[in-house]
């Protein structure tokens, strides 16, 4: 933990008190977005302290020039870039001819933020003491409609409580931004048209060399205690910025606030030669419903989304906050509406890592998406990848593999590879292995084996090739052995045989080989087509299943144990225990060559094969690959704490398992990495849900039946959440000693309760 600031509380995060030294901490905390668009939590007013100004639009990137010291063939050629989008929240304040700057006033007292969860709103308020000596308490309401999701809401309010006073309020938008990791420190946007037409303002640019097209808009209003003011805006027009200036004259104690209704249309939804007609159709409507309608319809929305997303635990305030941020904060990033998007791993709150998706979409957020929406939209996850396959033969054709053979990308916006550190754009292909899980995942969830024959196979067997030849015959071994690779730990690079690379590699041959054999047989027509296009021959097959049965799999015969990779032992083995908390982080304190031949891991690495393959190993040999790796396992990756939270659950060791599941639900809250300002790790959140889902819950589907083993940490009261369970809405409820389940559907549904059947009937609660 690196900070104890945020209040607890059951529905909202608060901090309160002004500390300019955490400013851009809370800019990523409380950010807002609606799956479209989405922001930090940058102050609307000028602020000349450090800040990270920052706003996106999902699916707008920049291939940005790849920085390199070194190139090597097959290296990518750009980096993609989550792009800072021109600024709409803009509005500049001043009283008597002085700007409000909390940075130099004299004294900000009773400084609060809220970022209400339940409701979906982003609020602010304080009062501060200007070097004019004029005294102003200043209340901010901010928030992206989930309802209509180009639009953006302000409500700026302002009173001098000490002085009557001239107010002026200039809301502005500027698209001469630029991005916090610009890797040359140049602008991605060109500026194409600065546009007014009354009291609208217009800016249309460009991002250059992708060409997305976006106009950002805005529209404002001047009220007096809550009454509209006919006041006119004076304007100001430059290159790259358009400002309306309203000036007021305010007695003291008189309330005067600023409605600003702004946000962005881009080309990926309108006609580039209509953006600005879309844009003024979104203000016209906003306008006309008002501040408080369009807020009661946000309340509505994320009512709507909480109906089935939430998880609601009695008796632990802390654990409940954790739970709701980080299922609100997925739900601001992705909602499943566009099969265009994905979930970025920081979603809308920061820059770092780029890229619209990494291999944790498929690890860790189907499952929360499938679960607490539908369906179709895990479907459309799937599709997204399906939509990238030629893209990712392409990414393996230029590292030399042929036939067919794809490697999906680390880090990409459009199916290319767009990572730019080569350990990982080389060596980490064990991402490969997550897109077949996810569509296993998929079909046993939702009991859907359609979606193999229509798409999921050809992924399937693209990515079975890369198996095959990647791996190579060892005459020593007798086996097949992957060399030079990255597992999840990246804490170790090109090493050989990562146990976890090379159980994946085998796992996904021999699945796809059982799915082609079940489509053979019961989807005739499906099959002829992919063999047509696939030219698979029996031939092919048998050297898949070559390479299946003399996969190697490095193993202690001293500690019974599979070895992380060949030379794992060869490190000298120092528990984490053992490391003074001075020098953590170590990937902040250390040199990358002492980390690399450390024996720390940064994640779950051989766990991470438990966790995805549990099924195929024992209880006790998960007992004894967890007690020697987890006490090696630094937890400096926010995807480790809740794979090591659902196993500690599955051996019944709950105050372990507690104690990850905090560490992963307040993960960013508590910075317990110290690096919360750079945004918050949204994909890691879904990690958080299944914590309490699959590891407190004990959900699983065994054999297409949910199956529970539920237990409660010590201390709850109870905790519940709820499934759509093939189209049925399942509540679980556990206490201590008793667990209910009630359904919301037409028809009864049998599940396993600690492996004994129950049959749950529709609207009729049962207890076990």
């Amino acid at each position: 933990m690196n900070q104890d600031y945020i209040k607890p509380n059951n529905w909202s995060i608060l901090e309160e008190g002004f500390d300019a030294e955490r400013v851009e901490s809370s800019e990523s905390l409380f950010s807002i977005g609606n799956g479209a668009m989405g922001q930090r939590a940058n102050f609307e007013e000028y602020y000349s302290g450090s800040t990270f100004q920052g706003s996106y639009i999902a699916g707008v990137y920049y291939p940005d020039k790849t920085k390199v010291g070194w190139w090597k063939n097959g290296y990518p050629e750009y980096f993609a870039k989550v792009l800072n989008a021109p600024n709409w929240i803009g509005i500049n304040v001043f009283i008597n001819g002085e700007a409000l700057d909390l940075a130099t006033c004299k004294e900000v007292k009773n400084f609060r933020r809220e970022l209400n969860m339940k409701e979906g709103w982003y609020e602010r308020s304080f009062t501060a003491v200007m070097p004019n000596e004029l005294e102003v308490s200043v209340k901010v309401i901010r928030f992206l409609s989930l309802k209509r999701n180009e639009l953006g809401v302000i409500n700026y309010e302002v009173e001098v409580t000490n002085s009557d006073a001239t107010i002026v309020f200039e809301p502005y938008l500027d698209s001469g931004i630029t991005n916090e990791d610009a890797n040359w420190e140049e602008k991605f946007w060109k500026t194409l048209e600065v546009k007014t037409n009354e009291d609208k303002g217009f800016i249309t640019a460009k991002t250059l060399k992708t060409e997305f097209h976006a106009t950002a808009f805005m529209q404002s209003g001047l009220y007096r205690n809550g009454s509209k003011q006919n006041v006119e805006a004076s304007e100001v027009s430059f290159d790259e910025k358009v400002i309306f200036r309203y000036t007021t004259e305010a007695k003291k104690g008189e309330k005067i606030a600023l409605h600003k209704f702004a946000g962005y249309v881009t080309d990926m939804n309108h006609k580039r030669d209509q953006l600005v007609q879309a844009a003024t159709s979104v203000l016209d409507a906003a306008v006309d419903a008002g501040f408080e309608n369009l807020l009661n319809e946000q309340k509505e929305a994320w009512a709507s989304i909480w109906e089935t997303a939430d998880i609601a635990i009695q008796g632990d305030v802390k654990a409940q906050q954790g739970i709701r941020f980080n299922i609100f904060q997925l739900n601001q990033t992705y909602l499943g509406e566009d099969a265009r998007l994905n979930i970025g791993p920081k979603g809308f709150t920061g820059e770092k890592y780029g890229g619209s998706t990494y291999w944790d979409t498929e690890a860790y957020c189907i499952p929360f998406y499938m679960a607490t929406k539908n369906q179709s939209v895990a479907r459309n996850l799937l599709t997204y990848r399906y939509n990238h396959l030629n893209k990712a033969i392409e990414n393996a054709e230029k590292l030399g593999f042929s036939n067919g053979a794809a490697l999906y990308p680390m880090v990409t916006m459009n199916g290319e590879e767009s990572h730019n550190e080569w350990e990982i754009t080389f060596e980490e292909i064990h991402r490969n292995g997550a897109m077949v899980v996810a569509i296993k995942r998929y079909v046993d969830y939702t009991g859907d084996f359609s979606y193999i024959p229509e798409k999921g196979l050809e992924v399937m067997i693209a990515i079975a090739r890369f198996w095959q030849q990647r791996a190579n015959y060892s005459t020593k071994r007798d086996k097949y052995v992957i060399l030079g690779v990255t597992g999840p730990n990246e804490y170790e690079n090109n090493v050989n045989n990562n146990w976890y690379t090379n159980y994946l590699a085998k796992w996904c041959i021999d699945y796809c080989m059982e799915s082609l054999e079940k489509v053979k047989s019961e989807y005739a027509s499906d099959y002829e087509r992919l063999m047509a296009k696939t030219a698979l021959s029996a031939e092919e097959l048998a050297e898949w299943k070559e390479v299946s049965e003399k996969m190697y799999f490095p193993y202690s015969e001293e500690y019974k144990v599979f070895l992380q990779q060949d030379n794992f032992l060869d490190k000298e083995i120092i528990p984490v225990s053992e490391l003074p908390k001075s020098q953590r982080p170590i990937n902040q304190k250390w040199s990358w060559d002492r980390i690399l031949r450390s024996c720390y891991i940064k994640q779950a690495d051989v766990l991470q094969g438990f966790y995805f393959f549990e099924d195929q190993f024992s209880k006790e040999e998960l007992e004894k690959h967890f007690d020697f790796y987890e006490p090696l396992t630094i937890h400096e990756s926010s995807l480790s704490p809740c794979v090591h939270s659902i196993q500690a659950a599955a051996l019944g060791r709950m105050e372990q398992a507690y104690e990850f599941y905090l560490r992963t639900s307040r993960l960013d809250l508590d910075d317990y990495n110290n690096e919360v300002k750079e945004g918050c790790h949204i994909t890691s959140m879904a990690g958080t849900w299944m914590s309490i889902v699959e590891g407190f819950g004990g959900m699983r589907v065994l054999n297409g039946t949910l199956s529970f083993n539920p237990q409660i940490p010590e201390g709850w009261e109870s905790f519940s959440f709820k499934l759509n369970f093939r189209n049925q809405i399942l509540k679980i409820n556990v206490a201590p000693g008793k667990t209910s389940f009630s359904l919301e559907g037409d028809k009864p549904l049998e599940i396993l309760v600690k492996g004994k059947p129950v049959k749950v009937e529709p609207s009729v609660p049962v207890t076990v």
